[in-house]
């Protein structure tokens, strides 16, 4: 076991079950859903597999979509984001009952769930489309955001720097079917084993009351 965690594992690197580079359809689980009633909000922080997971456990969050950020190919594929040489970010939707959660406190779980003071990086992964973002839709959403962030620099709640970018929304792709709920259908995976479940179970522990009751 402490040889796995020794292994720097990267989420563009890690080895994948797919049927192709070809963008897939969405799953079944996904299009079958109503989101029509739920708002919309736009996150990047990393691997989307580990950003995914964190917002899907939160109490007022009906879906979140692993996808892309940014780039203007609707037909991007992981391979190619992957490689740093496109200018998308691995970002995620997130579909929620603004009645339960307030949009403020998702930006609460971004800034509670990752680290926002590394530069096109987080943790071992490396690289503009890792970077950290927050992708606003209204002036509401950008002062809520700017607000944020500016408290937890006065509090001096990060060591260093908040790097975060809080940006206009631009653009957002679905990433391929096989992303979508990745750490729940490959619990086993390295990657997910080494990173993505630590990182969530660190966010779990930090913010139990922002949960889902068991059984949601």
């Amino acid at each position: 076991m402490f040889f796995l965690l020794m292994i720097p594992f990267s989420c563009g690197k890690s080895t994948v079950a797919s049927s192709g580079d070809a963008k897939e359809i969405m799953s079944e689980e996904k299009t079958q859903q109503d989101l029509s009633k739920y708002s919309k909000a736009y996150f990047a922080s990393g691997c989307f597999w580990c950003v995914e997971a964190i917002y899907e456990s939160v109490e007022g969050v009906a879906e979140v979509i692993s996808g892309y950020a940014e780039g203007i190919e609707a037909n991007a594929t992981y391979p190619k984001v992957s490689s740093g040489r496109t200018n998308h970010v691995e970002a995620i939707e997130v579909y929620y009952d603004p009645a339960i959660i307030t949009y403020e406190t998702l930006v609460k779980v971004f800034f509670g769930s990752g680290d926002p003071t590394t530069l096109n990086r987080q943790g071992g992964d490396a690289g503009y489309q890792y970077r950290s973002a927050i992708y606003f839709q209204n002036e509401s959403e950008k002062n809520t955001a700017v607000a944020y962030k500016e408290q937890l620099e006065k509090d001096k709640v990060f060591k260093n720097p908040i790097v975060t970018d809080i940006t206009a929304y631009t653009t957002f792709f679905p990433a391929e079917e096989y992303h979508q709920d990745f750490e729940v259908k490959n619990p086993n995976q390295g990657y997910v084993r080494a990173v993505s479940v630590p990182r969530l179970k660190k966010f779990q522990a930090a913010f139990p009351e922002l949960l889902k009751k068991k059984g949601h």
